[in-house]
C-alpha cells in the first residue's frame, strides 16, 4: 500500500521530525510503502492555496498511485472546518484514505467506502479545534488591551539587541526555507514576514 505523510507545524523544526519519525515508524508496523513526505512550518492561519507544501502533496496524490494520507491531526489539513472538510472531500474523491493518528481514525473503509462514523467524528473535532483557536486569539487580543490600557508597551527594551543565534533559532522556518533556494519573495509570503526580517537572516547564514 502506497502512503504520503503529511506534516506541519507552526515554528519547531524538532516537532516536525517528531511527527515524521513517528507516522514513518506507524508506516513500517503497518507494511506501508511511503512514497513521498511533505513537511511544512507554517502557520495555521494560512489558506491552503498558501502552503506550497500541501499544493504540491495534492498534486502529487492526484498524478501517483497513493492509497493513503497519513497526518498527525486534522489541523495539518486546513485552518478551518470548510477547509479541512473540502481536502477530506478531494481525497474521498480519488478514493484515498485519510489516516489520523492522533484520534486514530480513517475517512475511507478497506473497501474504499466512506466511513460514515469517521466523518461525523471529523466535522465535529474540526469546529472544536476552531472554536478553541477563536477564543485563543480573543484571549490574546484582550490581554494586550488591557496591558496597554494600564501604560504598558508591547516590543523589546530599549537597547536590548538579539544575539546571531537567537535571531536564527527564532526564524527557523526562515532559515529552512532558505536552504531549500525558496526567494525572499516567496517566503515572504508563505511565513508573512517582513523582508528586512528574512534578508537578515540571510546574511547570517552565508557569513
Amino acid at each position: 500500500m502506497n502512503v504520503v505523510i503529511a506534516s506541519r507545524v507552526s515554528t519547531s523544526i524538532q516537532d516536525n521530525k517528531r511527527q515524521v519519525e513517528e507516522l514513518k515508524d506507524f508506516s513500517k508496523r503497518m507494511n506501508y510503502n511511503v512514497v513521498n513526505v511533505f513537511e511544512e512550518i507554517i502557520s495555521g492561519a494560512k489558506k491552503n492555496e498558501e502552503r506550497p507544501e500541501l499544493m504540491k502533496m495534492i498534486q502529487f496524490i492526484q498524478q501517483n498511485k497513493v492509497d493513503k494520507v497519513l497526518c498527525w491531526e486534522l489541523s495539518r489539513l486546513g485552518r478551518n472546518t470548510i477547509e479541512v472538510l473540502k481536502t477530506i472531500q478531494m481525497f474521498n474523491e480519488n478514493k484515498i484514505s485519510l489516516y489520523i493518528k492522533n484520534y486514530n481514525i480513517e475517512t475511507l473503509t478497506e473497501n474504499k467506502e466512506i466511513n460514515p462514523l469517521s466523518q461525523f467524528m471529523i466535522q465535529i473535532l474540526t469546529s472544536v479545534s476552531e472554536m478553541e483557536r477563536t477564543q485563543i486569539r480573543q484571549r490574546v487580543k484582550s490581554g494586550y488591551e488591557v496591558f496597554r490600557s494600564n501604560g504598558g508597551k508591547v516590543g523589546r527594551k530599549e537597547g536590548f539587541r538579539k544575539s546571531d543565534e537567537l535571531i536564527l533559532d527564532e526564524h527557523k522556518d526562515v532559515v529552512k526555507l532558505l536552504r531549500q533556494g525558496i526567494s525572499v519573495r516567496n517566503i515572504m509570503k508563505i511565513t508573512s514576514k517582513s523582508s528586512g526580517t528574512i534578508q537578515k537572516v540571510k546574511k547570517l547564514i552565508e557569513k
